[in-house]
């Protein structure tokens, strides 16, 4: 994996082979960031990545400016290996090893941008109690946007809050925001 653009542009992270991941390709991970690019400005957002993995998708938020970032999985080594690679960078990434679910649950803070690459195996329950879960808690500021990564036979478009999807090859992209006045009033 590499961080594609910002001040560590084109550096290479080799992760341990031992980690349970399934890292978003460069070819998404580009893709993803360019849309995002035009919503935001990087060096303003507060970050969520929850199943986090090795941290990739956080890298890449942290390498364009964004601060503070937090990264959620339940795997040790993956917690460590992001703990690592943050102090390494000197990024502004605190690791947490949580269950994402009960994170989600207990979590006080709100996030500008919340990033969600769940197992592919998930059911369509627990895929859909993502978003159920940012929503009800009040997770996600109000011109904020939930990601979540998730295969092609996932189908989140009927859920509250569902803006639009985006596919890269085997990869999905659902992007969750809050509706807009103008929206509600058509």
């Amino acid at each position: 994996m590499r961080i594609i653009s910002g001040k560590y542009k084109g550096r290479r992270l080799t992760a341990p082979k031992k980690l349970p991941v399934r890292p978003t390709t460069d070819m998404a991970k580009e893709a993803l960031f360019n849309i995002l690019n035009n919503h935001f400005n990087f060096s303003e957002l507060k970050i969520l990545e929850i199943f986090a993995g090795t941290g990739n998708i956080s890298y890449e938020f942290a390498s364009r400016g964004s601060a503070p970032i937090t990264c959620v999985d339940a795997d040790y080594g993956c917690v460590a290996y992001i703990k690592k690679t943050a102090a390494e960078f000197d990024f502004d990434i605190t690791a947490i090893k949580s269950d994402a679910f009960l994170f989600l649950e207990r979590c006080k803070s709100s996030f500008d941008i919340i990033f969600a690459d769940p197992p592919y195996g998930l059911t369509q329950q627990q895929f859909e109690n993502i978003s159920t879960l940012v929503f009800e808690n009040n997770l996600l500021d109000e011109e904020g946007m939930l990601i979540i990564e998730h295969s092609k036979e996932t189908k989140l478009e009927k859920m509250p809050n569902f803006s639009y999807a985006k596919n890269y090859g085997g990869t999905t992209f659902s992007f969750f925001e809050f509706e807009t006045k103008d929206e509600e009033t058509e």
